[in-house]
């Protein structure tokens, strides 16, 4: 088994570079690896993501494991800002809803220590601390607290 590991653009990976050098010396159909990992990532489009390829040379067979972007990458995506704020303790720059921050926390699952899904919004909650993002339009330190 060959092991292949690279950053790529979500939902738009191409056959050029970083991934079509690497996998056309092992033989695999490119075009149809390339949208095999478009399709898995189209969740996180617009975002970078590790994916790793299990490739086994002799039979052309892989695998495709898709790692998540880290949850400052979704707080941004889902809150539709570029970046933090520079002082997050006094200055916001963007909010996100109840809802986006448990859909964050379900895709951060896995990564995530808390042991339920409140536990785990919390977690994200801290992110959008550290980042001024407010959460239904307050501080996140409120939010946290009234869970």
């Amino acid at each position: 088994m060959e092991e292949i590991s690279a950053l790529v653009d979500a939902g738009n990976v191409s056959p050029g570079p970083p991934l079509g050098p690497k996998l056309g010396p092992l033989g695999v159909n490119i075009q149809q690896v390339v949208e095999d990992i478009n399709k898995e990532t189209k969740d996180f489009e617009g975002m970078q993501v590790p994916v790793t390829l299990q490739v086994d040379p002799e039979t052309k067979e892989y695998e495709i494991e898709v790692g998540k972007p880290p949850t400052t990458a979704l707080v941004k995506k889902e809150a539709g800002v570029e970046k933090g704020s520079g002082n997050p303790s006094s200055e916001y720059n963007g909010s996100l809803s109840k809802d986006k921050l448990e859909k964050i926390a379900e895709m951060k699952k896995e990564d995530l220590l808390g042991k339920d899904t409140e536990q785990r919004m919390k977690e994200v909650a801290g992110t959008c601390r550290s980042m001024g993002i407010k959460i239904d339009g307050k501080p996140p330190q409120e939010f946290i607290d009234s869970l």
